[in-house]
């Protein structure tokens, strides 16, 4: 082979510039300063095919309603379970963001294989690059990655962080978002109302610069909570702007748009739930009574208080305010986006429907990850796997032309 050959090839065996896409992980340890406990977490995901909300929901199993109310979608509408959202679309998708070998991360969805499944293929088409295949065969102790049984269970491990659910000292929820073509920072930033130096500092980046396949974690002002931590939704938080389903589908809990003080109603879904009316009272969860007085207005408000047990526990207060409110200023309701269903490539495998619930549905199945606690964040080369394998069939191709 003349030398100028080899040249020529190794051009096309070397890909320039060499990066490994990145992940901002989050060490969970338990100490004096840090929690192990579960969070709500949001993960960024859009639509590679045209699904139902109850299919969009069933994959990454949480409820449907709360997958709604995550995007403040109308649950009133006429079947909204079984609208169909479009390819393409992106949505916030609620999960439950647990400590697992040393990091945070999200153990409770499943996927059941297909015959056309590869482990690549659930990483980065199925799941929108918010996991990577290293890391599902890991989970699940996969030797042998060329051949996935049909049918087979898989733990799908997802990003997801938690950061105390606090951003600057003030409550926040973070969304895991997967950096895409022509994304950058200030891209990002734009979109979600932040600076790059939040962006910059919540994921320990050295320069404002991201790269497609990347993995950061955006936090968003939200509403917290006060619960018992004996409450099965200890620890609710809600974006602002958004709301949150919760005690088995009986309670909407709101955040914004005029302050970040969280606001429980029922949610009024059809479900069978207990009384929701304070003791001492005649007001019910949501509703206030007021009184002007000479320091101003006496406030009387029936607030949530977690659900325990099958109960829904209020709670009564009563504070002063320098005026008597107006009536509560709910977040917008949007109609959810639909589209014809059409014949899709790799539709989703049917996976057990999750038990309706609150706002951190799922159980924490320990699972397994390739990715080791870090400080900052790490890299997954499996796109670049990817890559080297088309690059590995050009060579080929051109070595053969050229010999010949």
């Amino acid at each position: 082979m003349q030398p100028f050959l080899f040249l020529f090839l190794l051009s096309f065996t070397i890909p320039f510039p060499l990066a490994l896409s990145k992940s901002t992980i989050e060490p969970c340890a338990a100490s004096p300063t840090t929690s192990t406990d579960p969070c709500p977490s949001l993960l960024s995901y859009s639509l590679y095919t045209d699904l139902k909300v109850a299919e969009l929901a069933a994959l990454f199993q949480t409820d449907p309603f709360a997958l709604l109310a995550a995007n403040s979608f109308d649950p009133s509408q006429p079947n909204a379970p079984n609208r169909i959202l479009p390819s393409g679309l992106t949505v916030r998708i609620p999960t439950t963001c647990s400590c697992s070998d040393g990091i945070r991360k999200s153990v409770s969805t499943r996927y059941v294989t297909r015959p056309s499944d590869t482990l690549a293929s659930i990483a980065e088409t199925v799941y929108g690059g918010l996991t990577s295949a290293d890391q599902i065969k890991d989970a699940n102790a996969i030797s042998d990655q060329s051949g996935l049984d049909v049918g087979q269970t898989l733990v799908i491990p997802l990003h997801c962080t938690c950061f105390n659910s606090t951003d600057n000292s003030l409550p926040a929820i973070y969304l895991s978002y997967v950096v895409k073509d022509g994304d950058t920072l200030q891209s990002i930033t734009a979109e979600y109302a932040t600076t790059i130096t939040d962006i910059m500092n919540v994921n320990s980046l050295g320069s404002p610069s991201v790269l497609p396949g990347d993995i950061i974690s955006i936090p968003l002002p939200a509403c917290s909570s006060m619960l018992p931590r004996f409450a099965s939704d200890y620890g609710l938080v809600v974006a602002n702007g958004t709301y949150a389903i919760t005690a088995s589908r009986c309670v909407q809990c709101s955040c914004g748009p005029g302050n970040l003080n969280l606001f429980c109603t029922p949610a009024s879904l059809g479900a069978t739930c207990s009384n929701m009316q304070c003791n001492g009272g005649n007001l019910m969860l949501g509703n206030y009574s007021t009184q002007p007085t000479g320091a101003g207005c006496s406030v009387t408000s029936c607030n949530y208080g977690g659900f325990v047990n099958g109960t829904i526990i209020t709670a009564l207060s009563t504070s002063i305010q320098p005026q008597c409110p107006g009536p509560h200023q709910f977040p917008p309701l949007l109609s959810i986006p639909t589209s014809a269903m059409h014949e899709s490539y790799l539709p989703p495998s049917p996976a057990p429907l999750p038990q309706a619930g609150g706002t951190m549905p799922g159980s924490s199945v320990p699972g397994g990850s390739a990715l080791s606690p870090s400080g900052g964040p790490i890299g997954s080369a499996h796109a670049l796997a990817n890559q080297f394998s088309h690059v590995f069939y050009l060579t080929l191709m051109w070595s053969v032309v050229l010999l010949n």
